[in-house]
């Protein structure tokens, strides 16, 4: 039995790998019976600005208070393979209650053949989004391939220049050998080695997209487990280990809800963080200044820190 076999299987039968698959379990059970609420496409609806904080929740209020332009700052949820919108049911409703106000949804098609051609799809939804809101740059959370898709959109179609910050859940940016179990076009632009994948280890060294990368140890979709860190020389990427949670139940996970919401409540307008104790977003490499930590310069977050107890930096 191989290492990465052996972990696997310790972590799985520790008392946080049973809880994470009883947890995971539960969520796709949950997920079957949601996700028909979720085939049919976000409908556009007119917002209406508020002139006035009365009546809102603390959370709320406490955003718009401290910093206006964080909390209309859109944000594009993009899912993964084979799924749709209602995958994001729970960080959806979250992000609302945190007082952020502009949070849309993307699906497309379960039959998707090329992430080229989603990440198209994508780029016409976000200059949607930025003409409706009058916004320049847009927040993207993505799950699974939706993570992929999204990065392909700011490294090679010249996304940067919307996307201040991209957050990936569980989403295999160095491939994943589990795509060799389903014979589709899509599947093999997800093996390690691939073309696509040569692609995104391209330099990219004016990319000013900031990315924030959260990994398990009991992801079942992404082999090995560590390839959903981003590693790339050019890009300012935090990498957030979850112990023991499943790939499904990464966008319900407390910590990680919590750690995505705290990140994009405290981000200075060039995408670093603006408080102590938030998740670290480094600085744009280009603008860093030569008395910046090692790990600022290649991206890297400095080892041990923690989102949340359940959710660390590595």
């Amino acid at each position: 039995m191989t290492d990465p076999v052996q972990r696997g299987a310790r972590t799985l039968l520790s008392s946080t790998g049973l809880r994470g698959a009883a947890i995971e379990a539960a969520w796709l059970t949950a997920h079957v019976a949601t996700y028909p609420f979720g085939v049919i496409a976000e409908r556009s609806r007119r917002r209406v600005e508020r002139y006035t904080l009365t009546g809102l929740p603390p959370q709320q209020r406490g955003l718009l208070e401290n910093d206006i332009e964080a909390a209309g700052t859109p944000i594009l949820l993009l899912h993964g393979m084979v799924d749709n919108r209602s995958i994001f049911t729970v960080l959806r409703r979250s992000l609302h209650r945190r007082g952020f106000g502009r949070v849309h949804t993307m699906n497309y098609s379960p039959f998707l053949r090329d992430v080229r051609e989603a990440a198209h799809q994508l780029s016409l939804q976000v200059e949607r989004l930025c003409a409706e809101t009058g916004y320049e740059r847009v927040h993207i959370i993505g799950h699974s391939l939706g993570g992929i898709i999204a990065r392909y959109y700011v490294q090679r179609m010249a996304g940067d220049a919307r996307v201040h910050t991209l957050v990936t859940m569980g989403s295999p940016h160095g491939g994943t050998h589990v795509a060799r179990m389903f014979p589709r076009r899509i599947c093999r632009q997800l093996l390690p080695g691939s073309r696509l994948m040569r692609e995104l280890a391209e330099p990219a060294a004016d990319c000013r997209t900031r990315f924030l990368a959260f990994w398990t140890d009991l992801d079942q979709c992404v082999a090995p487990m560590t390839s959903a860190r981003i590693e790339h020389p050019d890009l300012s990427a935090s990498n957030i280990f979850v112990r023991g949670v499943g790939h499904l139940s990464l966008p319900i996970n407390g910590g990680v809800v919590h750690a995505i919401g705290t990140a994009l409540a405290h981000l200075e307008h060039d995408g670093s963080t603006r408080q102590h104790g938030v998740t670290t977003l480094p600085r744009p490499l280009a603008t860093a200044t030569a008395s910046s930590e090692p790990a600022e310069r290649t991206g890297r977050h400095p080892a041990g820190q923690r989102a949340r107890p359940s959710a660390r930096a590595t």
